[in-house]
């Protein structure tokens, strides 16, 4: 009786941690560098974005770009959208204007495409 009852713990205990480590690894992987990132790690850049700025709203993260770890997209309190660059550490790198228009070409300061 006392073994069927440990064994019972032991089988609880390993669903627990594989359930428990499956949804971590959901929450904070599968991100290839597309799209908006997910996670503890992305709530952690776009916090580190936004007061970097002084404020405004996290439009999206993304992972790993050519520029840093983390890329997260911020429209400023003045509607200006920019994109800011992270380490892996959340410290800024650089911050730049968001210079693609909705078909990905590249914006002067006028709003007309190069």
């Amino acid at each position: 009786m006392t073994r069927n009852r440990t064994l019972l713990a032991i089988g609880i205990a390993l669903v627990a941690v594989a359930v428990g480590g499956g949804a971590y690894a959901y929450a904070g992987g599968g991100d290839d560098g597309e799209g908006n990132a997910t996670g503890p790690g992305a709530d952690r850049a776009r916090q580190a974005a936004v007061a970097h700025l002084g404020g405004g709203t996290a439009n999206e993260v993304e992972r790993g770009d050519e520029q840093g770890a983390w890329e997260v997209e911020v429209t400023k309190s003045n509607g200006e959208t920019v994109d800011v660059h992270l380490d892996t550490s959340y410290k800024v790198l650089s911050v730049e204007g968001d210079s693609e228009n909705e078909s990905g070409d590249s914006e002067n300061e006028s709003g007309d495409t190069d």
